[in-house]
């Protein structure tokens, strides 16, 4: 394949299997939930549910129409079509924002990891060492980013297997030298019942984990550069379901059976550390460590795979310079990862400056980004489908389930979700939803503008009968 002629299929069907698996696998899993605990206690199962239900919907609709066309562009080449210029356009440029400030957020998770380890290395030089290694993976080329991820993924979904078995033969009272009085199904009930904070904190605990979900997507953007784009979509559609029932309702579970919600250990060491601490199992908070380094180096692989692949379609279709939608030999757009690393650079570097000022700006405004996304997927989905079922039906390999009422309602819950957001003034919810808007309405503002003056016809030529003569 020649420079400038496109990607090249140089993701493997492995690959492509653990890419799916591990990409609803995020830091934010490990990180975040000890405050959803806190939050709605052992109802965050349902905060859980409710979310990853949520998304198993939003990906069979994507799913659809990623199977019917697989493109490194996904829902935004999707919107494009089905909404319009403007939809395609605003929707991807927001997800290539999200996705290079997770850059930093994640950059900066690691670096503290690492700084622990080899505190002779600044914060700061192990964020730019972390940047500057994933950079060269994802340049060499998509196979070299796709065997990275393979192995991340790889450690992540053993140790989250290990993990939930572990616990649950802990629970069951069949592992040695543990309290079984302490390791119980009774911790869900007792310490104030299963909703010590009543049923509001269900919608609470949504704001707080729904964000560690954003991820699921990524398979359908590296499907294009697979063996058999069709194939890899369906599968990893289809298997979804049980990818968040094990990892998240699975080992959330494990975590709220071994030990008391108000447990204070949870809150002090995170909710995976204090429940393998719980089992007496030695160096818990290394294990752990491990982990979530692994994790995190995960996601800064994937998100910069991610924020490039969208970089690239954008240029593609003329909404992005024409140089993101350049390749070299190897199949590899290097202007579109240069451009989002830089940007990604900028963002750790305000993380060191200003982190009360610009950065928690840019992380607050690019929150809700998630659900914008799957919102544009739901109405695209409404619309895609009867593109489909007129030009070519052969190509419904994966269909939404009860068309077009569970759509409907997919795309009512998430609205329901955002209002709730802007009265949630306890875990910055409101601000996450009003910057992210703001930012939104800058995107979608030039979005429009651009689609005007495209649409303006070019002044025409004066012809020599219109040209007056002068004596």
């Amino acid at each position: 394949m020649t420079p400038g002629s496109g990607l090249q299929a140089g993701l493997k069907n492995r690959h492509l299997s653990m890419i799916a698996i591990g990409g609803v696998i995020g830091a934010g899993l490990f990180v975040g939930s000890s405050s959803g605990i806190a939050t709605a206690g052992p109802g965050i199962l349902l905060s859980y549910a409710l979310v990853g239900t949520l998304v198993v919907l939003v990906m069979r609709m994507l799913g659809e129409m990623s199977a019917a066309n697989p493109t490194s562009g996904s829902f935004s080449a999707h919107a494009d079509r089905a909404l319009g210029r403007w939809a395609g356009f605003s929707i991807g440029w927001l997800y290539w924002f999200f996705w290079v400030v997770v850059l930093a957020v994640e950059a900066t998770a690691g670096a503290k990891i690492l700084e622990g380890w080899v505190p002779a290395v600044p914060q700061w030089g192990w964020a730019l060492i972390v940047m500057i290694v994933l950079t060269a993976t994802n340049l060499v080329s998509v196979g070299s980013y796709g065997e990275f991820e393979f192995w991340f993924a790889g450690i992540k979904v053993v140790a989250i297997g290990a993990f939930v078995v572990i616990g649950l033969l802990a629970v069951f009272g069949v592992l040695p030298g543990v309290d079984a009085d302490k390791a119980s199904f009774g911790n869900l009930t007792s310490h104030g019942g299963f909703l010590p904070h009543g049923p509001g904190a269900i919608l609470t605990g949504v704001l707080l984990v729904v964000f560690s979900f954003m991820g699921s997507e990524i398979a359908t953007l590296a499907a294009g550069e697979s063996e058999d784009p069709q194939r890899a979509v369906t599968k990893s559609t289809n298997s979804i379901i049980w990818r968040i029932g094990v990892f998240y309702l699975g080992s959330i579970l494990v975590v709220v059976s071994l030990l008391p919600w108000d447990d204070p250990s949870i809150a002090k060491d995170g909710s995976y550390v204090a429940a393998l601490n719980s089992l007496g199992i030695d160096h818990a908070g290394q294990i752990m460590n491990v982990i979530v380094l692994t994790s995190v180096l995960s996601c800064l692989n994937s998100g910069l795979y991610t924020a490039s692949r969208m970089a690239f379609s954008l240029g593609e279709r003329g909404d992005a310079p024409k140089a993101f939608a350049r390749v070299n030999s190897r199949g590899v757009p290097m202007t579109a990862i240069l451009a989002s690393v830089v940007f990604g650079f900028v963002a750790v570097f305000f993380n060191y400056l200003s982190p009360d000022t610009i950065f928690l700006f840019l992380v607050n405004s690019s929150g809700a980004v998630a659900l914008f996304v799957w919102l544009v997927i739901c109405f695209s989905q409404l619309r895609m489908r009867k593109i489909i079922q007129r030009e070519a039906p052969e190509k419904l390999v994966v269909k939404m389930w009860l068309y077009p009422y569970l759509t409907w309602a997919t795309a009512t819950l998430i609205v329901g979700v955002l209002v709730y957001m802007l009265f949630d003034t306890e875990h910055d919810g409101r601000q996450t939803v009003l910057l992210s808007l703001l930012v939104a309405a800058i995107v979608l503002g030039i979005a429009v503008v651009r689609q005007r003056l495209a649409a303006r016809p070019a002044p025409a030529a004066e012809s020599p009968a219109d040209k007056v003569s002068v004596g």
